[in-house]
């Protein structure tokens, strides 16, 4: 699943464990999100929807 939480976060200038810290997460699971290497469940997406104020799918896209 490809996604832009790499670019939104930059936008904002927040670290991965900034981000991290505002989704209750690990730094890992940030860079594992935004590489690709893992797809977050539900909740957490919705979560990381709610921290950028988006709807999921102009965050998350399938591909």
């Amino acid at each position: 699943m490809k996604n832009r939480l790499k670019v939104l976060r930059a936008e904002r200038d927040w670290s991965q464990a900034d981000l991290a810290l505002r989704l209750d997460v690990s730094r890992q699971s940030v860079n594992a999100i935004e590489t690709g290497k893992y797809d977050p469940s539900l909740p957490l997406a919705f979560k990381i929807a709610q921290v950028f104020g988006l709807p999921i799918e102009a965050i998350f896209q399938e591909g």
